[in-house]
């Protein structure tokens, strides 16, 4: 399975008073779309996400539907980095039209701060899935896809390129409940088994090989 992230920027700034005093801030706004190719390239039919967010929904109802502030390079959550709670996911058409409250977390904090002095700011969806080409050359988003959260993310259209790029070059798999990079993890064992004499040849070698998949 592959890391799949998109990015959305068109949001809408919510903030409503709290009962005990101070303000809630929430974002909104387009979070994700089906039965359409994107600019990725990528296409989510609309029976693979309607199933997605119906199971992403039990994550909402028992408030562990956290998000992150910046777009990590696993699918794995980092309570450390988290921003965000999401609220709700809703369908308007092809549209999934999602809402979340930022909370008072460091990362929270910080995303406060950028909407307070109006910073533009996006949404990224990660998950993890394959992908199939069909007949129109779209890359069409298989059954399997698990979407993992909705992240914060700041200069949305580099941030797309460079995770695109970088961080859907490796392939992952889910040993014990921990996802693992297969990349990584052969990259590892390549340099282990080289020799002090061929170690930077090995390493030249990997890093082509890197390249390579970028170009892919």
């Amino acid at each position: 399975m592959r890391l799949i992230t998109e990015v959305a920027q068109d949001l809408t700034y919510l903030v409503e008073d709290k009962k005990s005093g101070g303000k809630n801030v929430f974002i909104e706004g387009i979070f994700m779309q089906a039965d359409q190719s994107n600019r990725n390239g990528r296409m989510y039919p609309m029976a693979v996400m309607e199933k997605e967010v119906a199971r992403y929904q039990k994550l909402i109802d028992e408030k562990r539907s956290l998000g992150e502030l910046g777009h990590p390079a696993n699918p794995t959550l980092n309570l450390d980095k988290v921003s965000h709670l999401i609220t709700s996911l809703r369908f308007e058409g092809k549209n999934v039209i999602g809402k979340a409250k930022i909370l008072e977390t460091p990362m929270g904090n910080i995303a406060r701060n950028l909407i307070e002095n109006e910073i533009m700011l996006g949404v990224s969806s990660r998950g993890l899935g394959s992908l199939k080409l069909n007949k129109e050359g779209v890359n069409e988003v298989q059954d399997d896809f698990h979407l993992a959260t909705v992240d914060i993310v700041a200069d949305p259209s580099a941030h797309e390129a460079f995770v695109q790029g970088i961080y859907e070059s490796a392939e992952w798999i889910c040993e014990n409940g921990v996802w693992k990079a297969i990349d990584v993890e052969r990259a590892q064992q390549t340099l282990k088994k080289a020799s002090k004499a061929n170690l930077e040849e090995t390493k030249l070698k990997m890093f082509e090989e890197f390249i390579s998949r970028l170009s892919r």
